[in-house]
């Protein structure tokens, strides 16, 4: 049996499970490096994922965000937020499986609701009611964040340190 590469962590969940948060006091906990792929998207083309969005519709993002997954998956010692829809591709789900222990943040739709209810640059949020959508992305990536996850830990109502706390224990029994 082959023993789970523990060198990357790597954060999944959907928008506002706290993917980017947790994950930068966890980096600072296990001494890793943090890198979130949709901040290096960003940093590499200089707008917005809701400006990619308008420009090269969803389809256009997710390319980009395969191409960014290969080359971050590449790093040693990081700790990494992924996009909530980057296990949707098959190639990035392997390029996940392969490169690091996949930690999932799992949030109730409220919750979910509730974060990210006064963000503006959520593309997949702009139109129609917010709640409504959260549960349907839900319903398609949960089948996904599940099968992918070594770990699943709640964030419903509890604090980043205690999150990091959890993750940090099971990281070093894995």
């Amino acid at each position: 049996m082959k023993v789970k590469m523990t060198e990357n962590i790597i954060l999944i969940g959907l928008m506002g499970a706290g993917k980017s948060t947790i994950g930068k006091q966890l980096a600072r906990e296990l001494g890793k490096d943090f890198q979130d792929s949709d901040t290096e998207i960003e940093k590499r083309t200089g707008v917005s994922i809701d400006v990619i969005f308008d420009i090269e519709g969803e389809q256009g993002f997710r390319r980009r965000e395969t191409g960014m997954l290969r080359e971050l998956v590449e790093k040693r010692g990081v700790v990494l937020a992924t996009g909530g829809g980057a296990v949707l591709a098959a190639e990035n789900q392997q390029l996940l499986k392969d490169n690091g222990l996949i930690i999932y943040l799992r949030a109730s739709a409220e919750h979910l609701a509730g974060r990210v209810r006064l963000d503006r640059r959520r593309p997949l949020l702009q139109s129609g009611d917010k709640l409504a959508k959260i549960r349907q992305l839900l319903t398609q990536r949960e089948p996904i964040y599940q099968k992918l996850a070594d770990v699943v830990v709640e964030t419903n109502n509890r604090s980043v340190p205690r999150v990091v706390r959890e993750i940090s224990r099971k990281v070093k029994q894995a």
